[in-house]
């Protein structure tokens, strides 16, 4: 069963897709193992050098050898890397933006995509997002949410409101019309567990 487009881009075969794209070329100079994009987008590694073989074919990307690690890198010397860029920042953007910035922020135990972008994510219609809504459940520093989501508007050209909640609030208050609401529609988690094999 072949899987539907995804609407953030139909141009696009599926989300995985899309994802690899941004990892690559809204950070173009990284160089990343077929393993490390398995890990950031949850692919399967084999899904990823699929597509890794299709990127290289198609001249998007430059491969070199380290051993027996396949390294990948955009190629932002093709005609296309400039309007793909751009094109993947406003849809598959907040995937390869914003976990980068997060991470590195102490007191983040769950972060998500939720509201319109995470809709699209999800292929529920509708117009493309115009911000990028964040929810973010720990104790991490106000402020810190904030230089972050100033950052990553500039790379995604978007608004980006982060809302902090307690992990109370998140695991308990299910009453709460404000999580109740955000449980009982899509969101898309920021923060993928790394293997510890």
């Amino acid at each position: 069963m072949r899987a539907t487009p995804p609407l953030l881009l139909p141009l696009l075969r599926s989300n995985a897709v899309g994802e690899l794209l941004a990892w690559l070329y809204l950070h173009p100079e990284n160089e990343y193992s077929t393993i490390d994009l398995a890990v950031r987008t949850g692919a399967s590694q084999s899904t990823v050098s699929r597509e890794a073989d299709r990127f290289a074919a198609a001249g998007l990307t430059r491969e070199r050898r380290h051993g027996n690690l396949r390294l990948i890198r955009a190629d932002t010397d093709t005609i296309v890397a400039k309007p793909l860029t751009d094109l993947l920042a406003v849809t598959f953007g907040p995937l390869a933006v914003l976990p980068p910035l997060l991470h590195s922020i102490s007191g983040i135990d769950e972060a998500y995509l939720y509201g319109s972008w995470a809709a699209r994510y999800a292929n529920q219609a509708g117009p493309p997002p115009r911000d990028v809504d964040v929810l973010i459940v720990g104790s991490a520093d106000d402020d810190e949410l904030y230089d972050a989501a100033r950052t990553a508007e500039r790379v995604l050209d978007r608004e980006v409101n982060i809302n902090r909640i307690s992990p109370t609030s998140w695991n308990v208050d299910l009453d709460d019309p404000f999580v109740a609401s955000l449980r009982s529609k899509p969101l898309c988690s920021l923060i993928r567990k790394r293997s510890t094999s």
